[in-house]
C-alpha cells in the first residue's frame, strides 16, 4: 500500500480528513493513476492514518481517515551515518539501505582520500536527488520520518556535529579486537545518539582518526576482513538495530 508524508497542519483529525498537497498530489493522480476509494497509508512522524481517497481538486487531494495508530517502526535511538564521499553512485546505495536499516541522518563528507569533488553546484544536485532516495526509501520501509540527508560536510565540520552526540563510532583496521568493540556496543543504550563515521574507498586517513579520537570518538572493529565503503556503514547499522530493538 502507497505511504506518504504530511505536515501535522495538514491533518484535521476530528473531521477525519487529511489535505495532501504540492508535488504528492500529481505524483497520486498522474504518476500511481490512483482513483477515489483506493486506499493508502499517510505518516506525520507521530501516527500514522490508514485512508482513502475521498476526492480530487486542482492542486489537492482530500483523504478520509479511516484509523490512526502510533506504531513503533523506528528505534528508540538516532543513528546518524557519517558517509565519506564514494565513488560513482555507491552513495546511493547507502542512504537507500541506510534509511532501510534504521539512520536517522546521512552526512556526506569529504576526507582526504576521497576522490570524489563536488562543487557547489554539483553539490547542490547531488543533495536534493539524495534527499529523493531517501524519500523513496522512507516510504517503502515504512519509516515514519524521512531521514535528512545534510549538505556535503568537511571532516573537521562532521568532527563538530558529531561533538552534540552521545557516543560515535570509528571503524578502522587497526582497532583492537573483537571484545573491545563488543564493550563498546553494549553501552549503547535506547534513548543515546549514535555517529558512525565511515571512510571513503581508501578509508581514514591515520591523523583523520586521530582527530575523531580526540573529539571524543571510539575506534571499533568490524572484524577481520577489509569492508568496502558501502558496506561498512551498513555492517555496523545492523549491529545498532539489533542492538536497539533486541
Amino acid at each position: 500500500m502507497q505511504r506518504f508524508f504530511v505536515e501535522p497542519q495538514q491533518i484535521e483529525e476530528e473531521a477525519h480528513c487529511i489535505h495532501i498537497q504540492g508535488s504528492d498530489v500529481n505524483h497520486i493522480r498522474n504518476v500511481l493513476r490512483m482513483r477515489q476509494g483506493e486506499e493508502l497509508w499517510i505518516s506525520d512522524q507521530n501516527k500514522e492514518y490508514h485512508c482513502t481517497i475521498e476526492a480530487f481538486t486542482e492542486d489537492e487531494v482530500l483523504l478520509h481517515i479511516l484509523y490512526a495508530q502510533e506504531p513503533e517502526y523506528e528505534l528508540p535511538s538516532r543513528l546518524y551515518l557519517f558517509q565519506g564521499l564514494p565513488k560513482a553512485d555507491k552513495m546511493e546505495l547507502i542512504i537507500q539501505k541506510a534509511v532501510e536499516l534504521g539512520a536517522f541522518a546521512v552526512i556526506p563528507v569529504e576526507t582526504k582520500r576521497c576522490v570524489v569533488k563536488l562543487d557547489e553546484k554539483k553539490a547542490e544536485k547531488k543533495a536534493a536527488r539524495w534527499q529523493q532516495i531517501a524519500a523513496s526509501a522512507a516510504k517503502q520501509s515504512k519509516r515514519m520520518l524521512i531521514p535528512e540527508v545534510h549538505p556535503v560536510m568537511c571532516y573537521a565540520q562532521a568532527l563538530e556535529l558529531a561533538k552534540s552526540l552521545d557516543i560515535c563510532l570509528i571503524p578502522y583496521e587497526l582497532a583492537k579486537g573483537m571484545t573491545e568493540t563488543k564493550e563498546i556496543i553494549s553501552q549503547i543504550d535506547p534513548g543515546k545518539s549514535v555517529g558512525i563515521f565511515i571512510g571513503p574507498e581508501g578509508g581514514f586517513d591515520e591523523k583523520e582518526v586521530e582527530a575523531a579520537v580526540a573529539a571524543g570518538a571510539k575506534p571499533i572493529t568490524l572484524g577481520r576482513r577489509i569492508l568496502r565503503t558501502e558496506t561498512a556503514g551498513l555492517a555496523i547499522l545492523s549491529v545498532l538495530m539489533f542492538r536497539l530493538e533486541a
